[in-house]
């Protein structure tokens, strides 16, 4: 299988515009130090992280529907910790898992996060080679 990407550059400074196959375009942003702007688009670091935290919310998604859970809403908030000399890689990833719902069985949460890190997400299969990647929830009772 064979996925294509591309990014142009657009300026001023490090603006970008990325795209995937025929979907919507996205703008890569960084404003240098000395620089005038303002960012107009999440960094290509945050976009890891966005990408890992979309990946697994998908799969805890759909598992936790195909379970049957009534969850109303997933929220998966991710903390990176860098290396602080360059390449600046991530060397810790955390990912917390915020869970809406009434009657929301942990242990399908647990097991729906279990499935996602261990055997659907790439993203995350793919990283836990090179980081350190943690995770955790919590159920927040909301209405139904």
């Amino acid at each position: 299988m064979s996925v294509t990407a591309q990014v142009t550059w657009i300026g001023p400074g490090l603006r970008l515009v990325g795209e995937a196959k025929d979907r919507p375009a996205i703008v890569i942003d960084h404003v240098l130090p000395g620089e005038e702007g303002a960012e107009s688009g999440p960094r290509p670091m945050d976009l890891i992280l966005i990408g890992l935290a979309g990946c697994t919310s998908m799969d805890v998604v759909s598992i936790l529907k195909k379970k049957r859970q009534p969850f109303t809403g997933l929220r998966v908030v991710a903390t990176a910790e860098r290396a602080p000399t360059h390449p600046k890689v991530y060397t810790k990833i955390h990912l917390e898992f915020i869970v809406t719902g009434k009657g929301v069985d942990p242990k399908a949460v647990a097991r729906s996060i279990e499935l996602s890190q261990t055997k659907y997400c790439p993203a995350s299969a793919m990283l836990s080679h090179s980081v350190e990647l943690t995770t955790s929830f919590r159920i927040e009772e909301g209405e139904e």
